[in-house]
């Protein structure tokens, strides 16, 4: 069951509060019964193929007469008769799970034949046309230990050459893989139970035996998806790494000319190593997510090794563990690149600015010794300003005194010119040094 996501002013309505209790019972496993035959499928899937899945269910549903799933329903178990079916949809993938108890002579086909399949008692063109890309597929028996020469299905069925045994569930089954492809997309795995008292098998302990197992290869699958995208990466990586050494050592020689041409560079390589972040860390957390359940599923199988032979959780372990390693550090290396690409960018941008701060001294000082010139040159003016108003001044005063002769005024027109002219140049001076300190004051 889909859980819908509570936004902050959401409360815990009791309904939601059921769908939050009964999470924990999602996907229970199922009592299975030895001998058995288990076929599993896992289809990658986008969101329009998930919804594409859940409408193939319907239709095989419909044809044995049988109601289609609810719309918000991640999960069912269907009796087909002959078969039952498990379906589970993920965020990234669609499992189904076709299960079929077989009878007493289907059994020496083990021996003496191809063993059959759950799967194929599904029509072929339905089963064929299931949306979305093959990811995983095991093809999963359970067999009764007692009567049955174990070690001849094994070779017969199995590759010796990386075959793995190891007792499972407290010593009551054996568990034989060898983790190899066949012709029809699927692996192997065998599960002979004890039948008798202390090696009994009870069904609930096998359904969770091989849900556990079908889990395992199908996490194992969803972790390696991160393994191609890590391979890119390590090859981006490299490169990257090479252009910010040439980078390095260019910034330590560069002159105030070439800076800004290797910030663009800089900027170009943080911005390419952002998008390949962007595209893969999402990956790489899944299949670190992915792995840890692995180990986990790996855990509860509580296996011991079989003398001779190795155990799954070792084969796991020497051939799983480099691939996520490697995930592992094309993730730890996006990130050491980031952080590399970001001291160098503050060293350049530090050494523009501390430039730019010279060339604004410098500039300043240009500046003040202008303004000095201007200062000089603005008492030249003011000088000459002086000079030139008092003499227009002193011209109206002298026309003025003409003029007052004829009034009676008693001094010559040239000695009033002529005693007028240090009073009006001390007047002049004065108004405007006047002027200058107010026009001052406003500016600061």
């Amino acid at each position: 069951m889909q859980i819908p996501a509570p936004s902050s002013t959401t409360s815990l309505t009791p309904a939601l509060r059921t769908i939050l209790h009964d999470e924990v019972h999602a996907r229970p496993p199922q009592d299975l019964h030895a001998p058995l035959a288990v076929t599993h499928l896992v289809m990658l899937a986008g969101e329009a193929e998930r919804a594409a899945s859940r409408d193939h269910l319907a239709a095989l549903l419909a044809g044995h007469g049988l109601a289609a799933p609810a719309p918000d329903a991640a999960f069912l178990h269907a009796d087909l008769g002959e078969f039952s079916l498990r379906w589970e949809l993920h965020t990234e993938f669609v499992a189904w799970t076709f299960l079929r108890p077989l009878q007493p002579h289907e059994l020496d086909a083990f021996e003496h034949g191809e063993p059959p399949t759950a799967a194929e008692l599904a029509p072929a063109g339905w089963r064929q046309a299931l949306p979305g890309q093959p990811l995983a597929g095991v093809q999963l028996w359970a067999l009764p230990r007692r009567g049955r020469d174990t070690r001849a299905i094994v070779r017969r069925l199995l590759s010796d050459a990386s075959v793995t045994g190891s007792t499972v569930i407290s010593h009551s089954s054996d568990l034989h893989t060898d983790l190899r492809l066949r012709a029809d997309g699927c692996l192997r795995m065998l599960v002979f139970t004890g039948e008798v008292a202390p090696g009994l098998v009870t069904p609930r302990r096998l359904g969770r035996l091989v849900q556990r197992l079908l889990e395992i290869e199908t996490y194992r699958m969803a972790a390696l998806l991160g393994l191609p995208a890590a391979r890119r990466a390590v090859r981006w990586l490299a490169e990257g790494e090479a252009e910010l050494a040439e980078l390095a050592q260019a910034v330590r020689s560069a002159a105030r000319e070439d800076e800004p041409a290797l910030l663009d560079r800089l900027t170009r390589l943080a911005a390419e190593l952002e998008g390949e972040y962007a595209s893969t860390h999402a990956r790489f957390s899944a299949s670190a997510a992915y792995d840890d359940l692995v180990r986990r599923r790996l855990a509860d199988i509580a296996e011991v090794r079989i003398e001779g032979m190795q155990s799954l959780r070792d084969f796991m372990e020497r051939r799983l563990s480099p691939a996520m390693n490697t995930c592992r550090s094309a993730d730890r290396r996006q990130a050491a690149l980031s952080a590399r690409i970001a001291r160098i960018g503050d060293l350049l941008r530090t050494r523009v600015e501390v430039e730019q701060q010279l060339s604004s001294r410098e500039l300043l000082a240009t500046m003040n010794r202008r303004q000095g010139l201007q200062l000089q040159l603005q008492s030249t003016v003011e000088g000459l300003s002086v000079a030139a108003i008092t003499y227009y001044v002193v011209g109206l005063v002298g026309y003025l005194a003409k003029g007052a002769q004829k009034f009676g005024w008693p001094v010559s027109a040239e000695l009033t010119v002529g005693a007028a002219v240090p009073v009006v140049a001390l007047a002049v001076w004065w108004s405007l040094r006047r002027l200058h300190q107010r026009i001052g004051h406003h500016d600061v």
